[in-house]
């Protein structure tokens, strides 16, 4: 690695605000985990889903902290501010998941049957990753593109909805693989290739983003995107009628939850989820679809 002459060490690695933002991350996420593995506690894959989350949120900022206070990041082969802002904007979406998920399924009033020491653990570790989830909201909002800033194109807003729509189809396809009946109909399973589609083609978009390579396509990356955009909102615009009529409409589904159905396994339940978050991306698309006629990006930052 050459030597720019510079120091070493960048300190404003961990004392500018978004440096000051990634050591709490830090400290807020090891305490989380740490309270809820010494004493708190957490079983079923709702917990272990809450334990990945703050051990893995840990570990990459740690990385991160790392990288840019040493200035080893310059010898990755990643575009390393559409890294940083892809990550800040999962992290939150990820944190806040956990933030509601832990206290909901292992917090309670009463200290019966797990005894008060515990539940105060489970306590302190909600309170906690609720300062993750702001931690990192604070990130995303501090690195952000401002108007006639030129930035990566990860931390336009553009960018950003890319990471929320990935995570919403993650959600729809967690509903789908929970008895959601998808394949009872042709027409549903069209709106299943819309969802995967979708995903994978954003997947694809971040990853080229992230490490650098936009340059080196042999199509314009960016007007690419933009008439992907434009694809999807038209795909997910289909799904939000198929999927409702297929599924609530009386001629081939049930307009009300039956009432015979089992809380936790009951199709009708999967079915809503899937069709309010299909309302969600379609939304986060027309969104992305606007703001994406109003920046310009620069895809090695």
């Amino acid at each position: 690695m050459e030597s720019t002459g510079g120091p070493y060490l960048n300190t404003a690695a961990v004392t500018s605000p978004v440096g000051i933002a990634r050591l709490l991350q830090m400290t807020f996420g090891c305490t989380t985990f740490s309270l809820v593995a010494h004493q708190g506690g957490f079983s079923a894959a709702y917990g272990t889903f809450c334990m990945f989350v703050w051990t893995f949120c840990f570990a990459i900022t740690v990385f991160i902290i790392a990288c840019e206070f040493t200035h080893l990041h310059s010898c990755l082969s990643l575009s390393w501010g559409n890294f940083t802002a892809a990550f800040a904007m999962l992290a939150t979406l990820m944190s806040i998941t956990a933030a509601v998920i832990y206290p909901l399924y292992f917090v309670q009033v009463g200290c019966y049957p797990i005894g008060c020491e515990v539940r105060d653990f489970r306590i302190a570790a909600s309170v906690f990753a609720g300062l993750l989830f702001v931690a990192y909201a604070t990130e995303v909002f501090l690195t952000r593109a401002k108007p006639g800033q030129v930035s990566s194109y990860m931390a336009t807003i553009s960018g950003l909805l890319k990471i929320v729509q990935a995570f919403v189809a993650c959600i729809i396809f967690g509903a789908l693989v929970n008895d959601s009946q998808y394949g009872k109909y042709v027409a549903t399973q069209w709106c299943v290739a819309v969802y995967s589609f979708c995903f994978v083609v954003t997947v694809v978009v971040v990853a080229f983003s992230v490490t650098g390579k936009t340059a080196l396509l042999w199509f314009p990356f960016e007007r690419s995107v933009v008439i992907y955009t434009f694809g999807a909102v038209l795909l997910y615009m289909s799904a939000a009628v198929i999927w409702p009529v297929f599924c609530f409409d009386s001629k081939y589904g049930s307009p009300q939850r039956p009432g015979l159905c089992a809380k936790g396994k009951c199709p009708w339940d999967s079915q809503l989820v899937i069709a309010i978050f299909t309302y969600v991306n379609l939304l986060l698309y027309v969104l992305d679809l606007a703001y994406s006629q109003r920046i310009r990006f620069v895809s090695h930052l």
